[in-house]
């Protein structure tokens, strides 16, 4: 077992680095990051699915903090790539808007990854896509529950 799971941990470390260096590649040159990327995909969504497009709402489903969407709001602003209006009813209240170039931003890193899931599915039969994908679902809910070890036991990684 520990055979397995030594293998495990360099696929996935290779996979994570692959993914990376895809990424920089796809936005080199760019002026948007993937994070401003995931960020407009999320506003995206939000908008287009009736959902709450509230920066507060935003930036918990992105999990970061109101400043840190705030500053990423305000850059992408800037670049042309979303809108953030006042609410007509509570002016506390800031909701953003992709604008038609935010949009096709959107679209392009979803098609990109697309590409990529593609790709990578493309080796597998149907069974072991669906195998794939059972597995994923389990690591991505142990994932979520937060880290596995202890702080201390992480000094001098983070």
């Amino acid at each position: 077992m520990e055979q397995g799971r030594e293998t495990l941990n360099r696929f996935l470390t290779d996979l994570f680095d692959r993914f990376q260096r895809a990424e920089a590649a796809f936005f080199h040159g760019a002026d948007l990051s993937p994070q401003e990327a995931r960020l407009l995909e999320t506003v995206c969504q939000a908008v287009d699915g009736g959902l709450d497009n509230r920066s507060t709402a935003i930036a918990a489903a992105r999990r970061v903090t109101a400043g840190t969407l705030t500053s990423a709001a305000k850059l992408l602003e800037k670049k042309g790539y979303l809108t953030r209006r006042r609410d007509e009813r509570d002016r506390r209240v800031v909701r953003l808007q992709p604008t038609e170039l935010g949009r096709k931003a959107s679209e392009g890193y979803a098609a990109f990854r697309r590409t990529l899931m593609e790709n990578a599915l493309s080796c597998l039969t149907e069974d072991e896509a669906a195998a794939l994908t059972r597995a994923a679902d389990k690591l991505a809910q142990v994932m979520g529950r937060g880290p596995v070890r202890e702080r201390s036991q992480m000094e001098g990684y983070v």
